[in-house]
């Protein structure tokens, strides 16, 4: 073979690796997509159950073909505090198992049928067919889901056609069968050389493929193909590995476990190869073919699965002894970009956090209220971590979406996403005012303030609208409920109304002699706290009811909403007016 030979062979090996694994990518990316948000809460539900979690590990990866990125995401969710590590043992496993399945979906380019039928499940007959008909719909289709079917369409023709590509360049090592001879006396040569490319390329997909085409193309025997296929296995780990950077401890426990499943599993049947190699040589020297290989990939996962089961509560003993948790260890990482990668799944983990930071902000509001009654200090010092907690909150995960909006998301997703991203900012001031409010009561507790009678009645009936008004904003926001947002409005220009008749009442009391000024500083300012909260649930509600819009302007539609011709709005209006009405 000249050196020009040898440079096409590598030339159309390497160019059908890189169409292999961008078409997994294209291939992958799409399915993810697809998966949606619920994905998450499918994995906290059945991750209690390892057979379930088996089940939804192999699914999960038969769907988005790659084991290493259901790791990855198994990675995030444990680093983001989604899963416990402990759940994610059955998922793990059930991974390892599901990423067979693209072996065996690869033995179709064994097909040499000539009828009609069999002409078409050729790879090269259906490939093309199915990158036409992809590209046909990511460019005519708008329906968001269509789209991402074409990309699943085109990334996988790509990937057929990387295996294709591939598997011709394999033609032509028979003239370099020392080197399949190498690996055959030599197995822990093809064990060590597999494990170190799949790191590399971090494919173990992509490694058994190019051990398919050669046994496709050439031929080999099972003392060259169980190492080979061995060595994936644990190579593959390296991605995880990556992954891992910069998460917290239990994140690096999920790593930990792949890890040992894997190369202890590998070296066990590394052992074995050798013994029986060591008893009956020639029990291996069976020629294998690209069926042999998708065999062997299951037969491994399989067996290894089965065997690690009985072993999994010192496997996980193991891993926590191998990465050790420091005793002042605290979880404040919130959101994982691991997870940017699924963005239906990160944007279902900004709502979680949201909605967390929601009913912390409510309840911060109400328990402020409640202390203008009879102030206690232990509420008051919960309502100063809460706040500290929700700007923790307003910090990390308006970084987070500002980060995952610059990602490629459909409209309705960058909508919500925008929609967020108002939102945090809102409930972080309203927070800010209930400390504030926490302030005044503790001064009116301090200096024993005593309001006249007629000022406690206007404070009881604006804190009530106020009560009223946050509980609604915060229940609208977290059920997406556009109809319930419609009522905060009328109840919020009831409020503003209210304030400036308390405000002007305060004035007369303090002219008639009825109020002194330090009350009265005390009075102004908690009207001014409840009226900037009542705000801040206006802005909310306003970005709810947008859910639908194409475009989020929070002022143009309030100023189409908020008017007495708009039958809705003045009904409720006239509803709340009743209601607290002094």
């Amino acid at each position: 073979m000249t050196p020009n030979d040898i440079l096409s062979m590598l030339a159309l090996l390497l160019g059908g690796l890189t169409f292999f694994l961008f078409g997994m990518s294209v291939m992958s990316g799409g399915l993810e997509e697809m998966a949606g948000g619920g994905l998450e809460r499918t994995l906290k539900r059945v991750g209690k159950n390892d057979l379930l979690g088996f089940s939804l590990g192999a699914g999960i990866t038969v769907a988005i073909q790659s084991s290493s990125a259901m790791t990855v995401m198994l990675i995030g969710l444990v680093n983001s505090g989604i899963l416990a590590f402990s759940d994610t043992f059955g998922m793990v496993m059930g991974s390892n198992v599901g990423t067979t399945l693209t072996a065996w979906i690869l033995t179709l380019n064994a097909n040499t049928g000539s009828n009609f039928f069999m002409l078409l499940l050729r790879p090269m007959t259906f490939a093309p067919i199915l990158a036409f008909v992809g590209i046909a719909m990511r460019m005519l289709s708008k329906n968001n889901k269509k789209r991402k079917l074409g990309d699943i369409f085109i990334g996988f023709a790509i990937l057929m056609v990387g295996m294709n590509m591939m598997s011709d360049s394999m033609a032509d090592v028979k003239q370099y069968s020392n080197i399949l001879t190498l690996f055959s006396k030599s197995p822990i040569i093809a064990f060590l050389i597999s494990t170190v490319f799949t790191g590399v390329i971090q494919s173990s997909a992509a490694t058994v493929a190019i051990v398919q085409a050669i046994a496709l193309s050439v031929g080999m025997d099972l003392r060259a193909a169980i190492p080979l296929v061995i060595g994936a296995n644990i190579g593959t780990c390296m991605t995880s590995l990556i992954s891992s950077i910069g998460t917290n401890k239990n994140a690096k426990r999920v790593v930990a476990l792949h890890i040992y499943t894997n190369t202890i599993g590998g070296i066990i049947y590394m052992i074995i190869l050798y013994i029986v190699l060591a008893i009956n040589p020639s029990l291996l020297s069976t020629p294998t073919t690209i069926f042999g290989v998708a065999g062997i990939h299951s037969l491994f996962n399989i067996v290894n699965t089965v065997a690690f089961v009985p072993l999994k509560k010192p496997l996980i003993r193991l891993c926590e002894k191998t990465v050790m948790k420091s005793k002042d260890e605290a979880h404040t990482v919130f959101l994982d970009e691991r997870l940017f990668h699924n963005s239906p799944l990160a944007i279902s983990e900004c709502k979680r956090l949201a909605t967390e930071m929601a009913n912390i902000t409510k309840k911060s509001v109400l328990d402020s209220l409640k202390l203008l009654s009879g102030y206690d200090l232990s509420i008051a010092e919960n309502i100063l971590k809460n706040e500290e907690i929700i700007d923790k909150y307003e910090d990390r995960l308006g970084t987070y979406l500002v980060k995952l909006s610059g990602k490629s998301l459909i409209e309705t997703d960058s909508h919500y996403v925008a929609r967020m991203l108002h939102g945090i900012g809102d409930f972080e001031r309203i927070a800010d005012h209930a400390l504030n409010i926490c302030s005044l009561a503790r001064e009116i507790n301090d200096k024993d303030i005593v309001f006249s009678v007629e000022a406690k009645r206007e404070i009881d009936n604006v804190t009530a609208a106020i009560s009223e008004i946050i509980g609604l904003t915060v229940d609208s926001f977290i059920g997406d409920d556009i109809k319930g947002a419609s009522y905060v409005e009328p109840l919020e220009q009831v409020i503003d109304n209210l304030i400036d008749h308390l405000k002007i009442n305060h004035i007369d009391r303090l002219q008639n002699g009825e109020c002194t000024m330090q009350l009265g500083f005390v009075f102004s300012d908690l009207l001014t706290n409840c009226e900037r909260i009542s705000d801040h649930c206006s802005n909310l509600a306003v970005y709810t009811m947008q859910l639908k819009s194409e475009k989020m302007n929070a002022h143009s539609y309030l100023n189409s909403y908020k008017t007495m011709d708009n039958p809705e709005f003045s009904k409720q209006y006239g509803i709340y007016f009743d209601k607290y009405s002094l």
